[in-house]
């Protein structure tokens, strides 16, 4: 626990308590993840920092439980993850997302409710109270009836953001989500980033910007296929250790 955690998660730390420990994850021959332990908890915006080829998509991919791991084990309130939960929402890299798909604002944040509906049954009334809480919460009324190919980049952010908020997800894991963003759309998904955690959610992204880390974040972790260093943005965003993460310099990893 650090000082920056939230108040309403101090109690019940465990509870909400995301545990990585040992993560191993194989691809081929290579390892992209090789021995990444941390934990976190609710409350708490996390940047997942590293240079290309890090894994860092590989981790946040992990953790939602869509990839197969190697080794180790990812424990989300004492439950290992193994697979799809409801409870943990991932995000993907906008370039990954077909947007010339034929679908509206609306329809994308329905999809966050099919996994509680089961895919065939009706909405109930909590399921349609749910999908209009995410879409006011999101700002995007006015835009419930737009296709996704006609959105700006930070209106298409907001969408999945809606989608995990109707799924009802504790945990936010974001790739890359500022990228492409004009100024206006990176202070506004900034500000809806802090808000999804101080109400107690846990957000971890994929962050690239160094310059706008220490406004956002509570924690850092630094990867390198393992874990250079991870805790409040104060002790581990120092430069050895980012020169230690990037490979600047002849800089000595720290073990651990």
């Amino acid at each position: 626990m650090t000082a920056s955690s939230h108040p309403c998660c101090a109690h019940h730390a465990h509870h909400h308590e995301l545990l990585v420990e040992d993560l191993r994850v194989r691809y081929r021959e290579t390892f992209a993840l090789d021995g990444v332990s941390f934990a976190t908890s609710c409350g708490s915006c996390v940047a997942l920092i590293g240079p290309n080829g890090a894994g860092k998509s590989t981790l946040l991919k992990a953790v939602a439980g869509l990839l197969p791991v190697t080794g180790g084990r990812i424990l989300w309130r004492g439950t290992r993850v193994a697979r799809w939960s409801r409870e943990i929402a991932y995000l993907p890299q906008r370039e990954e997302v077909d947007w010339r798909f034929p679908i509206t604002v609306e329809r994308v944040v329905r999809m966050g409710r099919y996994p509680q509906a089961g895919w065939w049954r009706p909405f109930s009334r909590a399921d349609e109270a749910a999908i209009n809480r995410a879409i006011e919460l999101m700002d995007l009324s006015a835009l419930r009836r737009r296709q996704i190919s006609e959105l700006s980049g930070g209106q298409q952010q907001r969408v999945f953001l809606a989608r995990a908020l109707a799924q009802e997800a504790h945990v936010f894991l974001l790739d890359e989500p500022f990228t492409g963003l004009d100024r206006n759309a990176k202070a506004t998904l900034a500000a809806t980033l802090r808000r999804i955690a101080t109400e107690g959610r846990l957000v971890i992204a994929a962050h690239h910007e160094l310059e706008t880390v220490r406004g956002l974040y509570d924690e850092v972790l630094l990867l390198r296929r393992r874990a250079i260093a991870f805790g409040p943005v104060d002790e581990v965003f120092r430069d050895p250790l980012l020169d230690a993460t990037f490979g600047r310099k002849e800089a000595a990893c720290p073990t651990g």
